[in-house]
């Protein structure tokens, strides 16, 4: 109780600061949750881009054909001409013209004093090509005060308006703008900033839709582009109490964050849109129908103009593709955003995690613990990824990753220190009392396990034959001693490995049972495996016994006899028994009592009687999943019970390990028990002359694997031709244990 409190206090102490961290200091936390972001796009892995959005590229091919950036404006004109005469539906520049083009004709006649009427003039045949072509212009906001004083305010044919405006706007205030020459701002249709604004890890993961300049609202080029597509004369900001919560553009919600910013939900990696080279259209060599009616965004791949970006998915990214996904996810939908509902689910998602890692906590096992917090956190991440990639809802992951592992890792600690002492205490107590696998259990399990419950186990007797004559031919009792040892050694292994616990040595009896106090799926399968493998290890033991000179005097008796050195039999009943500490109060062990005990040590020993290796009872053979070679021994009732039982004979596996244990081959053994069960089905039907004549038969063979079975049912079948029973059904009484 004092180790659950204490757990319960920190787990509710972990929440109440991870609310406060996740409320307040955020900047702590989002480095790492953009990061577990970035992982999940790249889990989601890419999408195909909306194959209308093209990418006219200023490579480095366009470069390297038509000379070095900045080209003259007249190059520019015609490429944009081009695009018009391809029929381009419309075209967004992420490029700005700052400064007149100083290779103008018409420039370098006024720089040398000469008349210059009536010549070229490149800015002007630009501006004018801009104003009759479906061209959106480009230009950038400076967002910070660089020292120059700050110029005109941008052209934009967009309408925005603004709902529920707080007083205090967190809408992106930047400081100047970099504007295109006038005659080019001014001939334009509309224009956008194309600003991408980095986290503070350099990666962009968001863009701003709106900003405000001088008290006025002021478009992106991927949402003016947009709004000029869908020929939409207004764009809303709508407003809550934090600052902006959404972009309205006439049916099209867009969610952002406080401050405008649409956070971009990336296709894949660069070219994830057709890329076009600026000088196959500047050469009307591109095919017409990669450009007819597309929305065209002209800018730069080319790694020495500087406009290469990180994203989620590439570290260098061309700037232009970003807009291109923005325009993207505003045409199709493709929203991620964080609705203001999150916070709230957030901040439950941190408390109810914190209380299911309590209760992870107060798991017996450390194993199992520690697989729940694992699977726990994997329903986190699931869960997250599912809402972002599928659904467009970004919940906050590290926090809750980090409240759980911060939780998980006290409370171990709590776990650890609080129980260590108890343990020391309980092993001190009980050592002497329990077997290694009750400790085991005493120590993962609170409460009090040796309180007696009921439990269906598999209970198993073992018995070595013969051993009144193994003990007078050893002499000495400590030859006999490393006898048992050698022989009893093995024998507990095998039980140990197949999770039973042995109960008791009753000199050389093993007596054990599986499913107690731990669970044992299939006990039944697993006991009689269990017995099997042990009849299986005598052959190599006997093998053993021989080469040591100490145990000489036994080997003698065995080969005078012609019999094993050790030979066992073995009794295994399956049932509902009682389960727990039971004794003295000054002397008590951890056991098991009940019918089932006692039917289990009469099974074994019957095996003398049916000269049998293994008996079963047909309780435990009604469990059993695995295929065996059985024989039916008998229906009977044994000394002290009324109700009658079945016996079983297993010989072996169904696929012996080498052979079978009975000196035959599988196929001799199943022709035999075939004959036999035969001769038991006579018997049952009260046949019994037939019967007789087919028990007398197998039994003059040599080969038979049961020398005792067939003179039992050879004395039966002739007792009861000569005296026929009344109301006969096969049940036999036995009036002894064995």
């Amino acid at each position: 109780m004092k180790k659950s409190l204490a757990q319960l206090f920190v787990a509710l102490l972990i929440a109440f600061a991870s609310t406060l961290v996740y409320l307040h200091m955020s900047a702590l936390y989002l480095p790492f949750e953009n990061k577990i972001k970035d992982l999940m796009f790249k889990v989601r892995g890419e999408i195909k881009g909306n194959e209308n959005i093209i990418i006219i590229d200023i490579d480095e091919r366009s470069l390297k054909e038509l000379g070095q950036w900045p080209w003259s404006r007249d190059v520019v004109s015609k490429l944009l001409q081009n695009l018009a005469e391809y029929e381009v539906g419309i075209v967004g520049l992420d490029i700005v013209f700052a400064e007149p083009d100083n290779s103008s004709p018409k420039k370098v006649f006024q720089k040398l004093g000469l008349k210059s009427d009536g010549i070229a003039d490149y800015d002007a045949l630009l501006a004018e090509t801009i104003s009759n072509t479906p061209t959106i212009v480009g230009y950038i906001f400076a967002l910070s005060n660089d020292g120059i004083k700050p110029d005109a305010p941008p052209k934009s044919n967009a309408i925005i308006i603004e709902r529920d405006r707080p007083k205090h706007s967190s809408l992106i205030k930047p400081y100047r703008t970099i504007l295109n020459i006038e005659s080019i701002q001014e001939g334009a249709y509309s224009s956008g900033y194309f600003n991408t604004i980095q986290d503070n890890d350099g990666v962009v993961r968001s863009i701003p839709l709106v900003m405000e300049y001088n008290g006025i609202l002021y478009p992106s080029l991927s949402l003016e582009m947009t709004r000029i597509m869908l020929d939409k004369k207004k764009i809303a900001v709508a407003y809550d109490d934090r600052g902006v919560s959404q972009i309205e553009l006439g049916e099209t919600i867009i969610p952002t964050d406080f401050f405008a910013r649409m956070q971009v939900n990336y296709r894949g990696k660069q070219s994830s849109y057709r890329y076009i080279s600026a000088v196959d259209v500047y050469n009307k060599t591109e095919d017409a129908s990669h450009i007819k009616g597309k929305i065209a965004l002209l800018g730069t791949s080319a790694a020495g103009l500087l406009d290469l970006r990180s994203t989620p998915f590439d570290s260098v990214f061309a700037g232009v593709e970003v807009h291109a996904n923005a325009i993207d996810n505003i045409i199709n939908g493709n929203f991620i955003s964080k609705p203001i509902w999150a916070v709230g689910v957030d901040i439950a998602s941190i408390t109810i995690l914190a209380l299911l890692t309590f209760a992870i906590l107060l798991l017996p096992s450390a194993t199992l613990s520690f697989i729940s917090f694992v699977f726990l956190n994997s329903i986190i991440v699931g869960t997250h990824y599912y809402l972002m990639m599928h659904k467009g809802v970004m919940l906050d992951t590290f926090i809750l990753l980090l409240t759980l592992s911060v939780l998980f890792v006290l409370g171990q600690a709590i776990n650890y220190f609080l129980e260590i002492k108890q343990k020391e205490m309980i092993k001190g107590k009980f050592a002497s009392k329990v077997s290694p696998a009750v400790m085991n259990d005493l120590l993962l399990v609170e409460g009090d396990i040796f309180t007696a419950k009921e439990r269906e186990i598999s209970i198993f007797f073992s018995d070595v034959r013969g051993f009144t004559n193994i003990s007078e031919a050893m002499g000495d009792p400590k030859s006999l001693i490393h006898l048992m040892n050698t022989y009893m050694d093995p024998m507990t292994e095998i039980i140990i490995k197949s999770h039973g616990t042995v109960d008791k040595f009753i000199g050389d009896a093993i007596m054990a049972y599986w499913n107690a106090p731990n669970e044992v799926e299939n006990h039944a399968d697993v006991a009689v495996c269990a017995a099997l493998n042990q009849l299986h290890a005598l052959k190599e033991l006997n093998e053993q016994i021989r080469l040591n000179p100490e145990f000489k005097n036994a080997v003698l008796m065995a080969d005078e006899k012609g019999i094993p050195i050790i030979d066992i039999g073995i009794g295994i009943n399956t049932g509902m028994a009682i389960v727990g500490e039971m004794g003295s109060s000054s002397r008590s062990d951890y056991t098991v009592m009940g019918d089932p005990i006692n039917l289990g040590s009469r099974l074994e020993s019957l095996c003398k009687y049916y000269s049998s290796k293994l008996n079963i009872s047909n309780f435990t053979k009604a469990q059993l999943n695995g295929n065996y070679i059985f024989r039916f021994l008998d229906l009977v009732t044994v000394k002290g019970k009324s109700e009658p039982i079945e016996i079983w004979q297993i010989h072996d596996y169904d696929k012996p390990l080498e052979g079978t244990l009975y000196g035959v081959t599988k196929e001799e053994l199943e022709e035999e028990l075939k004959i036999y069960h035969h001769a038991i089905s006579l018997y049952k039907d009260t046949k019994f002359n037939e019967a007789l004549e087919i028990f007398k038969t197998v039994d003059a063979k040599e080969n038979k694997t049961n020398k005792m079975i067939y003179g039992i049912y050879i004395e039966r079948c002739q007792h009861y031709l000569e005296i026929p029973p009344q109301n006969f059904n096969g049940v036999f009484v036995h009036t002894s244990k064995g």
